[in-house]
């Protein structure tokens, strides 16, 4: 039968500035779930050291140059040594990549582009998110130019686009299905979805699907405070000084959605989400080549609280996922 849980957790104390102890770490397992960010300083060290040492690692990093960045220094190592370095396992962006999937699977036919809505409703406490996801932010939308670079580096292969290419939305939009404004999703959704996509049709010359994801932000008022928040921020981020203040003080530059101290459990059990996907596609016997897309489909991903609760669910499930359907994992 499987091993059982002891009622006692060990603990193996490493640091990311002390090579040597994790790799000491990394030898005494076959899966590393690695929580420490940014990812951008802490995440490369505990890549490395379970790469060369043999063992898997997974994270909950919404930081695309971080994510592509390991994908070029690590995946050819890692297949050498049959490991495998699984970003992006958290909220950030598993109930993106899954739900595109699984809107592909309930489409009758072909399915060839999806655009995702997310909605995330907060109880009588409100809600709010630890600022190492701020830091994130900051420091990813600070380094644009190096993503481009590095994605240039990379020398991804141009995907076909199917069907009638997917229009990219404005910056601020007003959205007819949900009755209020919604922006672009900032994470690392359309990173992961994107590389994924080139995969299956790459690999398994599955048809690949456009995607887009927004957030919703509710009406006019709420639009306004963000536009302030927003100029404020893409004129302070850009400066070295400017991102020193946004990080001293994510409360209020972010009008209390950042805190130091992270959500409350009040908050956070009265915090859920909901992603909404629609997707158009080509019936069955449809060229996707040929003509405009004749069918629809829309399908919703529901969770609890999204960074505290449902990452972790999210992380825990990819682990126990790679530990014990290894055999159906890429080679």
């Amino acid at each position: 039968g499987k091993a059982a849980l002891g009622e006692e957790v060990g603990l193996l104390l490493c640091d990311v500035g002390d090579a040597a102890s994790l790799a000491a770490m990394a030898r005494q397992t076959r899966l590393v779930l690695n929580c420490v960010g940014p990812y951008r300083f802490f995440g490369e060290p505990v890549v490395e050291a379970c790469v060369e040492n043999g063992a898997s690692c997974i994270d909950i990093s919404g930081e695309p140059q971080f994510l592509e960045g390991m994908y070029l220094k690590y995946n050819e190592k890692a297949a050498e040594k049959g490991v495998y370095v699984i970003g992006s396992c958290g909220f950030d962006s598993i109930p993106a990549d899954m739900g595109v999937l699984y809107t592909r699977d309930k489409l009758k036919g072909t399915l060839t582009a999806v655009e995702s809505f997310l909605m995330v409703k907060s109880g009588p406490e409100g809600a709010c998110i630890h600022d190492g996801t701020w830091k994130s932010a900051v420091y990813g939308l600070a380094d644009q130019d190096n993503l481009r670079k590095l994605r240039k580096k990379i020398g991804y292969a141009p995907v076909p686009v199917l069907g009638a290419k997917l229009k990219r939305r404005g910056l601020v939009f007003y959205n007819q299905e949900f009755k209020q404004y919604s922006i672009p999703f900032m994470g690392s959704d359309v990173s992961v979805v994107k590389r994924s996509q080139r995969y299956l049709h790459r690999e398994l010359q599955e048809t690949p699907v456009q995607y887009g994801a927004y957030v919703n932000i509710g009406g006019l008022g709420s639009v306004i405070r963000l536009m302030f928040a927003g100029i404020l921020f893409l004129l302070l981020v850009k400066f070295s000084f400017g991102r020193k203040l946004l990080i001293k003080y994510p409360e209020f530059f972010s009008a209390g959605r950042f805190t130091k101290k992270g959500p409350t459990q009040k908050q956070m059990d009265g915090t859920s989400f909901t992603m909404t996907f629609f997707g158009e596609g080509y019936s069955e016997g449809q060229d996707p080549q040929n003509g405009k897309p004749n069918v629809k489909i829309c399908t919703e991903v529901k969770g609890p609280e999204p960074g505290y609760v449902a990452t972790p669910i999210a992380m825990v499930q990819a682990a126990v996922s790679l530990l014990e359907d290894a055999a159906c994992l890429p080679k």
